[in-house]
């Protein structure tokens, strides 16, 4: 994997490159959508992968370790081609460690120096992922980018359990990554096409994120992600903690801070030198009827919409925009209709998309701070 630095705004820090991958290049800054279970629910790929305008043109979507660990399980995956081939998807994955979702287990999990032990929300067995097993997980679903296990905890937490949390993050990544680089320089050319991005953590307290950054940089490795956030955390915590870490990580890798956020607030990253994010509020604010407009949010389930002839958006050129009723989707979403959740989701995913896009075009054309003051302007506005 290889970062290529094109522009950066002076007046802010946002930066826009590509990420050039065994699967193609990635353009940023991106947003990935989240595939969880190896599917970005209700969009068949190939409508992920289509070339604008009609299509999404995702360049890069991410899944979910821990849960394809369980089912359908590593060994499946690589025994029938890796990640790419088993969901047909021709470009490039991003896979969290499971990290996540392991400590939110509370009740099902217990943490140790050597890793974490925890016991299925399927069916109650047991399992242990170390920083090793979670590296050989990825490597057998042929990600693209891996990122190794860390440990993540709930706001509000004390600095001396932050404390703990980061130092044990340190550890893990430094076994994960010596593991990582065993396997790749021991003959496996397929390991070598892919990276590991090592996780900040040190919850809200920036002396924590100094030392954790300080420390991960030891590794040299590709990239740098931005963990803990999102964990319950106002969002002026979440944006403090992202300025006080991207200006201590590499300036020539890509910086992915990981589960966030709402579309006000991509610029906002963007803004403080982020080039890589994620979350499932696209798809999951799709499926409950909530949806991502130019002109604000729509709630489809209002009685207002009943009898709407006009698009959803018409700003928007997906094929939900251009085709189909605001009356129309209500009617699906109020029916429980399959198609309404596949519409919903291909729009603000699209949405969510253009938006990255409309970015990165800022930047390389010098204009970011505008758009940027544009985009809180029509916050306060909105307010």
């Amino acid at each position: 994997m290889r970062f290529e630095l094109l522009a950066t705004c002076p007046d802010t820090g946002a930066r826009a490159g590509i990420i050039h991958t065994a699967h193609g290049s990635v353009e940023t800054p991106v947003f990935m959508p989240v595939g969880t279970q190896a599917t970005v629910k209700g969009v068949m790929q190939r409508d992920l992968a289509a070339s604008e305008p009609d299509g999404l043109d995702a360049q890069i979507i991410l899944a979910n370790t821990y849960h394809l660990f369980l089912r359908p399980g590593y060994q499946i995956i690589r025994k029938l081609g890796g990640l790419h081939e088993f969901m047909s998807w021709p470009r490039a994955i991003l896979t969290d460690s499971g990290g996540f979702q392991v400590f939110s287990l509370s009740d099902l999990r217990k943490i140790t120096d050597e890793g974490v032990v925890f016991r299925s929300h399927l069916d109650g067995d047991a399992h242990l992922f170390t920083p090793q097993s979670t590296v050989d997980i990825q490597l057998a679903f042929g990600s693209d980018i891996m990122m190794p296990l860390d440990e993540c905890i709930a706001y509000p937490a004390s600095h001396e359990a932050a404390s703990h949390a980061m130092r044990r993050t340190v550890q893990w990544a430094r076994a994960a990554y010596q593991y990582f680089v065993a396997r790749s320089e021991a003959n496996q050319a397929a390991d070598s096409a892919s990276a590991l991005f090592p996780i900040v953590q040190g919850s809200m307290f920036a002396d924590l994120r100094r030392d954790c950054a300080s420390a991960l940089l030891e590794l040299n490795a590709p990239g740098y992600a931005i963990g803990g956030l999102s964990v319950g955390e106002p969002r002026s915590l979440s944006m403090e903690m992202t300025e006080a870490t991207t200006p201590l990580l590499p300036r020539d890798r890509p910086r992915y801070v990981m589960g966030v956020g709402m579309p006000e607030e991509l610029p906002e990253y963007v803004a403080r030198g982020v080039d890589m994010m994620d979350c499932v509020l696209p798809s999951r604010n799709a499926r409950n009827g909530c949806l991502f407009t130019s002109t604000g949010r729509v709630i489809i389930k209002q009685a207002r919409y009943r009898d709407d002839p006009g698009p959803l958006d018409t700003a928007c050129p997906c094929i939900t925009c251009r085709t189909y009723s605001r009356a129309y989707l209500r009617h699906l979403f109020q029916a429980g209709e399959m198609l309404f959740s596949t519409l919903a989701t291909i729009h603000n995913v699209k949405y969510y998309l253009d938006r990255m896009r409309q970015m990165r075009q800022a930047i390389l054309l010098g204009r970011f701070r505008t758009y940027l003051d544009k985009v809180r302007n029509s916050a306060v506005e909105s307010e």
